[in-house]
């Protein structure tokens, strides 16, 4: 195994990655096996998964597995286990969240609902393909929903152990699915406030990332109090930075980096904190075009520059990245304090890097 000190990226430290996705690997081949065993009509399904999970940073996984390891739980196959639940709920949520968005590609593939679409459409089936494919993609994800529950209750942990974990993963799921609504009508009611924008990204993204995973991996091994209101100290804002990130790159990012388009977010029309940040500075021309252009599916080069123009103009995207900055330096200071086992704290000092750089 690796040490948190030796490798070259701290989501590899300890083989994290490799044994997540053998983790993946073994439980998908026994869930797939009972998806033949119902039909064989069942294998596009089976197929979708696969193909998504083979991607991913696993950054649920490595937040929860440290959390564990720092409050002094061992390296162990049970806690790999665990941690390596929380991609299938990941799963869960980026196929619903492409389909509530209308997203064309996820990790430079089909989305789920997208690549259904394609399978009625290739064998002219009736009806609409369009809503085949978004009945499948909700299957699909209530499907890695169940598996993910499945995953972790059946982790190796004492019984009771994971009873004591399991309220953790219900709050982070409640959590999420809340932000998930909220997220859905900010798009409705056509944006707000920045403040508005910042509570979906605390309830969709912040917590759910990082600091309910780390508070299960906590929770599971036992910890004190103290720790569990440390790591949200920590959790809390990285988990807040890591999604100011995510916009910016969904706005600025290199498409052979986030594996969807250029400005793709622009023309989901999200509401993001970036967004609605311009939108409060914008003079009444630019936010005419904000109006205008976001959101328009068929938005082009030409409109993702104009967009950007504007959100760089008013000061939004220099506002957002000296946020990021000042969330990721609240956070070290937290992780500072906190009472976690050295080695961890290393690795959680890495993987605040990691996720507000995007650079793994």
């Amino acid at each position: 195994m690796t040490s948190p000190g030796e490798s070259a990226s701290p989501l590899d430290a300890e083989d994290l990655r490799v044994r997540v996705q053998k983790r993946l690997d073994d439980f998908l081949c026994s869930q797939v096996s009972l998806l033949d065993d119902v039909s064989p009509d069942l294998a596009p399904l089976a197929e979708s998964i696969t193909d998504l999970l083979r991607g991913g940073k696993r950054l649920r996984p490595a937040f929860a597995y440290w959390g564990w390891r720092g409050a002094g739980g061992a390296d162990c196959e049970e806690a790999i286990a665990f941690a390596t639940s929380l991609e299938l709920l990941q799963a869960c949520a980026l196929i619903h969240d492409d389909v509530m968005d209308g997203s064309d590609t996820r990790r430079g593939m089909p989305a789920a609902h997208r690549r259904f679409a394609t399978l009625h459409r290739g064998n002219e089936w009736r009806g609409s393909s369009e809503m085949f494919g978004v009945g499948a993609a909700i299957l699909l994800g209530d499907l890695c929903l169940s598996w993910a529950d499945e995953m972790l209750m059946s982790c190796g942990l004492p019984p009771r152990s994971v009873m004591r974990g399991k309220p953790v993963y219900d709050l982070m799921r409640t959590e999420l699915m809340a932000g998930q609504y909220l997220d859905l009508l900010e798009q409705a009611m056509g944006g707000g406030s920045a403040e508005r924008a910042m509570r979906v990204v605390r309830y969709k993204s912040a917590k759910y990332t990082i600091e309910r995973p780390l508070h299960l991996g906590a929770e599971l091994a036992d910890a004190s109090p103290d720790l569990v209101v440390a790591y949200s100290g920590y959790g809390l804002p990285l988990g807040e930075a890591f999604q100011l990130r995510d916009d910016v790159l969904g706005v600025f990012g290199d498409p052979a980096e986030t594996g969807k388009p250029a400005g793709d977010d622009l023309r989901e029309g999200k509401r993001t904190v970036l967004v609605a940040t311009a939108a409060e500075a914008a003079s009444p021309a630019e936010a005419a075009v904000l109006r205008r252009r976001l959101g328009d599916p068929a938005l082009d080069a030409a409109g993702v520059d104009e967009l950007r123009e504007i959100i760089v103009g008013t000061g939004a995207l220099r506002h957002v990245e000296a946020l990021i900055e000042a969330l990721t330096d609240q956070c070290f200071q937290a992780l500072d304090a906190a009472p976690v086992v050295d080695d961890a704290r290393e690795a959680l000092r890495g993987l605040a890097v990691a996720a507000t750089s995007r650079s793994v």
